[in-house]
């Protein structure tokens, strides 16, 4: 997965000065947008359009998600019943892996690495590499993150534990790991949600370090105790923790990732046919709708989402906000788009990774944490 890009392409384009705050001090803010980067009448006509091919593309990207778990991938079955038919602990084990990469995705990436920037005296780029801190929705995207991995686990997406689930295997097997595991999960979503909101400044608190603890206490139990215990557990329990996991949580996130892009691009046409503040406010709600289902996809970025380079399609952090200006200049969007096989080690298809997705639709919409205006 590559999600977090070069630094250097994010910090060109900005003229932001801001600090982050330590956990006795105020938010002390002090920013600059430059002209071009922020809505007016001379770029109104521009902006919607960009809005517009952005949000296309998620929906595009989030149908392919879909089409490929339920009807063919790469012109085979759907991947859910190539996911369902193959060994069932190799099932099981992509599955604790997949909550374990996120696990550690959240404490060491997106908390930690804004933290490591901090505490190191390089203020300005702990601030640029905060996550969702145009819409200020850093901690709900992190506690999504691990909400993630609790679905994974119960089988399930209300937060019940599913009577087929690897969470009631676990449990009748070894109710004391079960504990452990649930114990975590809870641990670290309690502990991001006790960050001061926003995220962004409060990236050095002392709440934030526990969460990167938190996080790397739950992937620890998910890797060291967990997934070998799996190993001990019935076959036959484990194929049905496996189908649940399918049809249960993975297939109806996709289906509401794509029916919540489907709706953030009627919003953003709608607002593009008549720009207005009340406009702005419904594409930054439908966005705001759209990116729970995303990040509650997380635990399982694996198969087409990963192979076909859909993950930092929709969802690379940084952004390069240069070219974000270049686009929104030259009216231009041929360079949010790329043909051919992924290839993660590409900077072609970085390059056009950077210009489209989630983020560049959240500047596009929000600003200091609200949905932008006239």
């Amino acid at each position: 997965m590559r999600k977090y890009i070069c630094m250097a392409a994010l910090m060109g384009g900005m003229a932001w000065m801001a600090t982050a705050c330590s956990d006795n001090e105020a938010p002390v803010q002090q920013e600059q947008e430059a002209k071009n980067l922020d809505y007016t009448t001379d770029n109104a006509a521009s902006w919607g359009n960009y809005m517009r091919v952005v949000a296309q593309l998620l929906v595009n990207d989030a149908t392919t998600l879909y089409t490929d778990w339920t009807v063919s991938y790469n012109n085979g079955q759907s991947y859910a019943d190539f996911f369902k038919g193959q060994d069932e602990m190799l099932s099981v084990e992509q599955l604790i892996d997949g909550c374990a990469d996120i696990a550690n995705e959240v404490g060491t990436a997106k908390i930690g690495d804004p933290y490591d920037l901090y505490v190191s005296g390089q203020t300005e780029k702990a601030l640029y590499a905060v996550e969702s801190w145009y819409s200020w929705h850093s901690r709900e995207d992190y506690r999504n993150n691990i909400y993630s991995v609790r679905n994974a686990y119960y089988g399930s997406r209300d937060g019940k534990i599913g009577a087929r689930s690897l969470a009631a295997a676990v449990r009748a097997a070894d109710e004391a790991l079960h504990a452990k595991v649930t114990s975590a999960i809870d641990g670290a979503a309690a502990a991001i949600w006790a960050i001061p909101s926003p995220f962004r400044n409060h990236i050095n608190s002392s709440e934030a370090k526990a969460a990167m603890e938190a996080c790397a206490e739950l992937q620890e139990v998910l890797v060291r105790e967990l997934k070998p215990a799996v190993q001990q557990l019935d076959k036959t329990k484990l194929a049905q923790a496996v189908a649940d996991y399918v049809d249960v949580v993975v297939v109806p996130t996709y289906k509401d990732l794509k029916e919540c892009n489907q709706s953030l691009l009627e919003a953003v046409e709608a607002f593009r046919q008549s720009p207005s503040n009340a406009g702005f406010k419904a594409c930054a709600n439908a966005w705001l709708a759209a990116r729970e289902p995303w990040e509650t996809s997380e635990a399982f970025l694996f198969g087409p989402v990963a192979d076909k380079g859909l993950d930092p399609n929709m969802d690379s952090w940084p952004l390069d906000q240069d070219g974000i200006v270049q686009v929104l200049t030259s009216g231009s969007y041929d360079s949010l788009d790329w043909n051919g096989d992924y290839d993660e080690e590409s900077d072609a298809i970085a390059s056009a990774q950077s210009l489209r997705g989630f983020h560049t639709l959240e500047f596009l919409l929000f600003k200091d944490g609200n949905a932008r205006s006239f």
